[in-house]
């Protein structure tokens, strides 16, 4: 499963059920979603309502591939062609123009639920042989008479919960299992997708231990955890994640979340906020431009040389000129816009920039987001440094509970961060302390220390005897 979905330029279509003895056939992705649209729905029906529907057979389709539902069963394809568990699609069948000419416009876009990552598991049906919990088919032709937009008809149906991605990227997707399996000692981003989806699963199945930390790493922690999963799965229990582990877990991992319903559970930007969030370019909005404005103005204020930048959420002139400087400065082409190795750059300073500092509490001081994701179960020096910013702005809030710094987060914690994500308006990452609520966290508590400490000769405030 990639982190941010993409386009995949083809799609391999199994020609019957899952388990059935058929053909399968690779085809590009447009003439895929042409197909199942012409094969589903009629051209003559209000545009409005045909790009409707297309919408949601892209989304419906994407999240298989994104998921990799069958792939991660076993099987060598991406979806079927039987409608009894897919869409409709006829091989070889004739396309309708003004379907095509749609599909080739939109082919690229599909909608997802605000705060997720995953493609909706848009789920529809043809609303009069049968009916389903999600889009009618034909219940779209009224509404586009009656003047919806495409949109607000698919809002019709999924809630006003969510939102419509234009122009993702395209490109291959490949297998997501490592061609070499993960084992103690290894050190790369297939171990941190592990460690993130085993910690979820756990919560399910809490004979898995929690894995601290998540940094990439696969380490005892990590490998004990893979071995309890193995066991109860009814795998070889050796601890090393190959193809068969890698799959398993994925197959899970959807499960618990339930990526593959219609009331998915979801992906927050949390569990893919270290990892390349797509091009970013100016006019680009939403949390993935927050964390890339995270890292730079930390950046900032060690290297004269690139740009300063507010954290707000937009890529307008300001992120484009801090980026360019930053391109600049690490001989990169200054073009202004966030690719892969733009992104990863970004971060990896980043992280060498907060690792050249001791993690130490100091009455007084604050210290930079550690690089690793804070939740229940996390423990260490970072937890306790988050812990003792916390107890000290219980002093002055009183919604934030006290808690005692002990390196463990546990419900005590997750409730006080909880606390302060909503006193402070922070509505992403819930409970869980990633690089936005850890800058909002130690900025409350100096300006709580601050303003608490009068200067030498100052009038304290208070009445003093």
């Amino acid at each position: 499963m990639p982190n941010i979905p993409i386009i995949p330029e083809t799609i391999t279509v199994h020609l019957g059920r899952p388990a059935e003895n058929a053909r399968n056939v690779t085809v590009p992705f447009p003439e895929y979603i042409k197909n199942v649209a012409s094969s589903e729905i009629y051209p003559t029906w209000p545009e409005s309502a045909v790009r409707a529907n297309i919408y949601a057979q892209i989304s419906y389709t994407l999240n298989r591939v994104y998921t990799e539902f069958y792939r991660a069963q076993g099987y060598d394809f991406d979806i079927t062609s039987s409608t009894a568990y897919d869409q409709s699609f006829v091989y070889g069948r004739e396309i309708f123009d003004n379907i095509s000419q749609i599909v080739d416009e939109i082919f690229n876009s599909y909608i997802r639920r605000q705060g997720s990552v995953a493609p909706l598991f848009a789920a529809y049906c043809d609303g009069v042989e049968v009916s389903c919990g999600g889009l009618s088919q034909w219940g779209t032709v009224p509404l586009a008479e009656a003047g919806l937009s495409p949109f607000q008809i698919l809002q019709n149906y999924y809630g006003d919960d969510i939102e419509l991605i234009e122009n993702a990227p395209v490109g291959r997707v490949d297998d997501s299992a490592p061609a070499i399996p993960l084992r103690l000692g290894q050190a790369n981003p297939n171990v941190e997708l592990i460690q993130t989806r085993l910690n979820r699963i756990s919560k399910n199945y809490p004979a898995i231990p929690k894995i601290y930390p998540v940094n990439g790493v696969f380490g005892v922690s990590t490998e004990d955890a893979v071995e309890a999963f193995q066991r109860i799965f009814g795998l070889t229990a050796d601890g090393v994640v190959g193809n068969a582990t890698w799959y398993r877990i994925l197959y899970v991992y959807n499960g618990v979340k339930r990526l593959s319903e219609l009331n998915a559970e979801g992906l927050a930007l949390s569990e893919v906020s270290s990892q390349y969030p797509s091009m970013l370019a100016p006019g680009d909005t939403g949390d993935g431009v927050r964390y890339l404005q995270f890292y730079l103005s930390y950046i900032a204020d060690f290297v004269p040389t690139v740009s300063p930048v507010a954290i707000d959420g937009v890529f307008g002139a300001e992120t484009e000129a801090a980026v360019r400087s930053f391109q600049s400065s690490y001989s990169l082409s200054p073009d202004g816009v966030v690719g892969e190795l733009t992104w990863s750059t970004i971060y990896n300073v980043y992280l060498g920039l907060v690792e050249s500092l001791p993690l130490s509490y100091t009455e007084g001081l604050t210290v930079p987001f550690p690089g690793t994701l804070l939740s229940l179960g996390s423990e260490g020096e970072d937890v306790r440094l988050l812990q003792e910013y916390l107890r000290y702005l219980s002093d002055f809030y009183p919604q934030i509970p006290a808690i005692v710094p002990d390196g463990f987060f546990g419900t005590a914690t997750e409730a006080a961060v909880t606390a302060f994500q909503d006193l402070f308006g922070i509505d992403i990452n819930r409970g869980v302390v990633g690089g936005l609520t850890w800058d909002a966290i130690t900025s409350a508590y100096d300006d709580a220390y601050n303003g608490r400490r009068a200067s030498p000769l100052q009038y304290p405030g208070g009445v003093i005897s």
